[in-house]
């Protein structure tokens, strides 16, 4: 029987308060494989974080932090570094000062070990800091964890478009490989973009339109997705693409529109 999807329903906004939060799981969610939570911690207290049987892959969206209690993870983190851990591995966090971490979460297979990377906006282009798209909808993007680093099903980054401008554009999709989530960040109210939605190759008509500021988070288990700013606005996002076979976990299996592939 067919999944009968609400795109009305794929928008959430994530939690202000203190601690740990489940913003996007299988309990709650269209998605099956990806998952997303956020842990707001004040600075002084401690948070361990344990992945049980998921592999966790936390960025540091604000603040300064430092990671003790794990004898490949003692290292201050400071605003977009991020790290990964497999199932059955438990990290200390340390806030320096009040932080926001967004965490992605999915199934561990054993394939991934532990690993921690600087975000380096200085980085030449190539495997890590790349440029995607061209004009209005060229769009800068970091990977926190590669297609080349060792994980399960994870592969996820950050992007940041151009102000007012398209930053997945031409529109795509890849839902027989793998499910993605939109985390949107550095976008203050007023300050807004447009996240979109629909299923069917140049149906716009059933488009869904959501309105995206910092907080937001929006699947995309299924269907095309383009995004785009308000003018005065610049699009950033942290976004997580989870495969259903660990052998689909690769970047090339996105799919364009053929109504706008031009």
């Amino acid at each position: 029987m067919k999944k009968i999807y609400d795109l009305k329903n794929w928008k959430k906004e994530s939690p202000i308060d203190w601690g740990f939060h489940k913003v996007i799981t299988p309990e709650n969610s269209d998605c099956e494989e990806v998952q997303i939570y956020r842990l707001n911690l004040k600075q002084g207290e401690v948070y361990r974080l344990e992945s049980g049987n998921l592999e966790m892959h936390p960025v540091l969206i604000e603040g300064k932090a430092k990671l003790v209690n794990n004898e490949k993870l003692d290292i201050e983190m400071n605003q977009f570094d991020s790290f990964y851990i497999p199932s059955n591995n438990l990290v200390d966090i340390q806030p320096l000062e009040n932080c926001i971490f967004y965490i992605a979460g999915a199934k561990c297979e054993n394939l991934g070990e532990i690993s921690y990377r600087k975000f380096d906006k200085t980085l030449p282009i190539g495997d890590i800091h790349q440029i995607h798209g061209e004009g209005a909808g060229a769009r800068e993007v970091m990977f926190t964890l590669a297609p080349t680093d060792r994980a399960s099903r994870i592969i996820a980054g950050l992007t940041w478009g151009a102000v007012g401008a398209w930053t997945s554009w031409p529109p795509h999709q890849h839902e027989k490989d793998l499910e993605e989530v939109y985390c949107y960040f550095d976008m203050p109210k007023p300050d807004f973009g447009f996240h979109i939605s629909y299923f069917e190759s140049g149906k716009i008509e059933d488009a869904v339109i959501h309105k995206v500021s910092s907080g937001s988070m929006v699947q995309a288990p299924c269907g095309y997705h383009p995004t785009v700013a308000t003018p005065m606005t610049r699009n950033a996002y942290f976004w997580v693409l989870a495969a259903f076979e660990t052998d689909r976990r690769r970047y090339d299996l996105a799919i364009i529109d053929p109504a706008y592939d031009k």
